[in-house]
């Protein structure tokens, strides 16, 4: 067994040509290592490859070339052991409108060959906050519930891998907080969490590692705090005491003046002291009232790693 929850070595996938649509290479030959134990962020533009990712790690999609390992076993070679090892919470809810959650649960845990006297129903109705709806028809439950039940099922085999795609998109505050300290408690407990997700600033605060795949390549894979410190760009937002108008700056400082009347200057924190723009602003004769500062977050990075791609 090796540290890596998951190791891909140069998967590809081309989708065949159908009708008038010609060929199109999805994957062009991923590397990818995902720790154990790790929160890891899977992030790219819509139709960067990232679903066909993982379809093929949930193996409803057949790759073309390359070589799959979760949790150590071999995606060709041990396929039962390697899909035991994984769970997948997939972004649209598609439930059986006649099943009651406990019901769900217990077909699902069934299907993987789970003994009824190893079951969790009970426990995994009380993690996703459902056991009061545990008899209730899926057909009745809200659309945060369902996605709480899709939770539910990805963990009835005791994955040692979830894989969560986008979970929170289109979900209230309140869903979206207990599905953050479930995942958390999950990967307190040692278990691997790999997340797709749009909402970048989720990926900021909850994952340890990122890789980025843009057509189908990976662009970058690092750790959340090495990919934030690739951009040293700060800006200072200041208020003046009356209004103001831009000061005239040095190359090395853009500015620009806000609607709310604010004064913002962004400048690279490696090459200009933040003293050297609040020296331009006083030596312009404008009264301090409020200074604020912006770093630079994994937004930006995305942009930059993939607008000009």
């Amino acid at each position: 067994m090796t540290d890596n929850a998951i190791e891909i070595k140069g998967l590809k996938k081309t989708y065949a040509a159908t009708g008038r649509s010609p060929a199109k290479e999805a994957l062009k030959g991923i590397d990818l290592d995902i720790p154990r134990g790790s929160i890891f962020g899977l992030l790219g533009p819509n139709g960067a490859g990232k679903s066909t990712l993982i379809n093929i790690l949930a193996g409803l999609v057949v790759k073309s070339a390359g070589s799959v390992k979760i949790w150590g076993f071999d995606q060709d070679k041990n396929p039962r052991q390697s899909r035991a090892a994984i769970g997948i919470m997939p972004q649209e809810p598609h439930l059986d409108p006649f099943f009651t959650p406990a019901g769900s649960l217990d077909v699902q845990a069934g299907l993987y060959g789970v003994p009824k006297a190893q079951r969790r129903t009970a426990e995994i109705l009380d993690l996703i906050g459902l056991t009061d709806k545990a008899d209730a028809y899926a057909r009745s439950l809200s659309g945060g519930m369902r996605r709480r039940l899709l939770l539910g099922k990805a963990l009835v085999h005791s994955p040692q891998i979830l894989v969560l795609d986008e979970p929170t998109a289109g979900v209230d505050i309140e869903l979206r907080s207990m599905l953050w300290q479930n995942v958390r408690k999950l990967n307190d407990d040692g278990m691997t969490i790999i997340l797709t997700t749009h909402y970048l600033e989720e990926a900021e605060e909850m994952c340890d590692d990122i890789a980025i795949i843009n057509h189908g390549e990976v662009v970058i894979r690092d750790s959340t705090a090495n990919l934030l410190g690739r951009l040293d760009s700060k800006t200072l937002v200041i208020t003046p005491d009356h209004a103001a108008d831009l000061p005239s700056l040095p190359e090395t400082i853009t500015g620009q003046k806000l609607a709310d009347g604010n004064l913002a200057f962004t400048y690279q924190s490696s090459q200009t002291p933040a003293d050297t723009v609040l020296a331009v602003v006083r030596n312009a004769g404008i009264t301090i009232k409020d200074v604020k500062t912006r770093e630079a977050d994994l937004e930006d990075v995305f942009l930059s790693l993939t607008s000009s791609l």
